[in-house]
């Protein structure tokens, strides 16, 4: 796939660090994994957020075109996974930006944010205003709960999958809260890291609903370990935490289900001689027996060749075994020192990222949206922030939903084609009526 020179350009212009604190804390993880079965399945989330959960409007603001109504209410996450969240991150906040006069409905979009997108102005500028004069459509900004009352990218690994959870249970918040007060239809959105959380949060909404992911895809494992942010990714710290503390390569693995082969690899060769001694194992003992049934000596030229295989077999077998699981597991043998500079170690984290990064955001470990035809997705032909290729697509995961392609890369789309990206929410949200229109 073809990448934008602009995305890598602006990328070098940037001199932030992602995930400088490392993997986080590893009984953190293990809450969120455990916590992401749950969260996976729509059914087992029907009964998390009550249906009259609080929420409350603590000012509003009149505009000439628009009212903003400032919000904020509890998030759930810490009820079900207490502090897991920052402090400061408990509260969730969010703007409500709807027109002075309706045009018809009352429809809302809600909007999550992309990455840096810090508190509501660029979003409210740049959708939601747009959004009120074009169509009369309210919108609703809810604020990324890591960005709240700091200007930092996130610290650890574990804070994108924490993120993701509380993201998905406000949505779910607000969007029962919408419907309480009779606004109709309801849709999502976002941009970038705001579609995927966009797209993670309608995989829980028990309903059909317009969902419009922008410059997202089906996973964030490749963006960090092959897209232009994979060189911003604090590695020196990654690679010393996963080879200093065995728990990451002990246990936690043990806990992603995506990954399925992907920890194996080193394991390859020894695994092709299993399965080769495995079979001929059986072709061997098979042969004799038909030697021995058929009452002929064993030192016959048959019964020798299944033999003189089979030995062959065991000794590539182990030969492979030790080579390969003993050069793999050496660094239980060696000091601190030695488990650094294995030169495997850089491999083996980035395989350690891509599993635990697709157990958490990968849309093939969710439920799948109920109607995927209200799902318009653009993307970027030349998105160097977000890879398609060695990934599933979105196309094969939802198969109804609809993909729009766009000329250019990441930055380039998000600076010039957000009339683009507001276009297919308004056509996911006719969609809607149309398919719907009793549906409230």
């Amino acid at each position: 796939m073809a990448v934008s020179r602009l995305d890598v350009f602006y990328r070098r212009l940037l001199l932030t660090k992602l995930f400088i604190g490392g993997w986080g804390k590893p009984e953190d993880l293990k809450r969120i994994f455990e916590f992401r079965k749950i969260i996976g399945d729509r059914e087992k989330c029907k009964s998390l957020v009550p249906m009259d959960y609080p929420v409350y409007i603590n000012k509003t603001e009149d505009l000439t075109d628009c009212k903003v109504h400032d919000g904020f209410f509890m998030s759930p996450l810490e009820h079900l996974v207490p502090g897991i969240l920052p402090p400061e991150a408990v509260k969730a906040r969010f703007q409500f930006i709807v027109p002075k006069k309706w045009q018809r409905n009352r429809p809302v979009c809600i909007h999550l944010a992309g990455t840096g997108d810090h508190f509501f102005w660029r979003r409210r500028t740049l959708m939601a205003r747009p959004m009120i004069k074009e169509a009369g459509m309210a919108s609703l900004l809810l604020e990324n709960p890591y960005y709240i009352l700091q200007r930092s990218s996130l610290k650890n690994v574990s804070d994108l999958f924490v993120m993701g959870g509380a993201l998905i249970l406000e949505s779910t918040v607000l969007l029962r809260w919408l419907e309480r007060d009779g606004y109709w239809p309801l849709g999502m959105t976002g941009i970038s890291m705001g579609g995927y959380m966009a797209s993670l949060a309608v995989t829980n909404w028990p309903k059909p609903i317009p969902l419009i992911p922008c410059l997202s895809w089906s996973t964030a494992s490749s963006v960090f370990t092959t897209g232009v942010l994979s060189k911003a990714v604090n590695w020196t710290e990654l690679e010393k935490q996963y080879a200093v503390n065995s728990v990451y390569e002990e246990e936690i693995i043990k806990l992603l289900e995506y990954c399925g082969m992907y920890f194996f690899r080193p394991y390859r060769p020894a695994l092709v001689c299993l399965f080769s001694f495995t079979v001929m194992t059986n072709y061997c003992v098979a042969q004799m027996i038909v030697v021995l049934l058929h009452d002929k000596p064993l030192c016959s030229h048959s019964s020798f060749c299944c033999l003189t295989a089979l030995f062959f077999i065991l000794k590539i077998f182990f030969l492979s075994v030790f080579r390969n699981c003993g050069a793999h597991n050496s660094h239980w043998k060696k000091t601190d020192s030695a488990k650094l500079n294995r030169p495997s170690l850089h491999k083996e984290s980035i395989s350690f990222m891509k599993g635990v990064m697709d157990e958490c955001t990968h849309m093939a470990n969710f439920s799948v949206p109920v109607d995927t035809s209200l799902i318009i997705v653009v993307q970027a032909k030349e998105d160097a922030y977000i890879p398609r290729t060695g990934v599933l697509s979105l196309q094969e995961i939802w198969p109804e939903c609809e993909v729009r392609y766009l000329n250019g890369g990441h930055i380039s789309a998000y600076l010039f084609k957000q009339n683009v990206f507001r276009q297919a929410i308004y056509d996911a949200f006719n969609r809607f009526c149309l398919k719907y229109p009793n549906l409230h």
